[in-house]
């Protein structure tokens, strides 16, 4: 029930009422949070896929090796794979690859 609302009522009521908003808007809260949360998630799923697809035309490689090689090369160079993904992604537009990356990408292609 609105505080507005609630002015009408006894003050046991509106305290009632009052909780009742604040419990409200935690919650709101909460899912307000965890929807940005999926979004995100739902955005770092795209570009893992899309480096895994960079990864297997690169290496000619099946779906499930490139997550191999993109999981080992976060591995190797101690960073997140969103990360990782997020270079291999933008490689065939930049050319470039930081070293490190570039290092355990031929390694881990080399191994796969």
């Amino acid at each position: 029930m609105p505080t507005d609302a609630a002015a009408h009522l006894p003050i046991e009521r509106q305290y009632v009422a009052i909780e009742r908003d604040d419990d409200l808007l935690k919650k709101i809260a909460v899912l307000e949070e965890e929807v940005g949360q999926l979004r995100q998630a739902v955005v770092s799923h795209a570009v893992i896929d899309q480096a895994i697809g960079v990864v297997i035309s690169h290496g000619r490689l099946l779906p499930d090796q490139g997550w191999d090689v993109l999981r080992t090369v976060s591995q190797n160079t101690n960073t997140k794979v969103r990360l990782i993904a997020e270079q291999i992604v933008q490689w065939p537009y930049t050319g470039r690859l930081p070293e490190d990356i570039q290092r355990a990408l031929e390694a881990a292609l080399s191994r796969a």
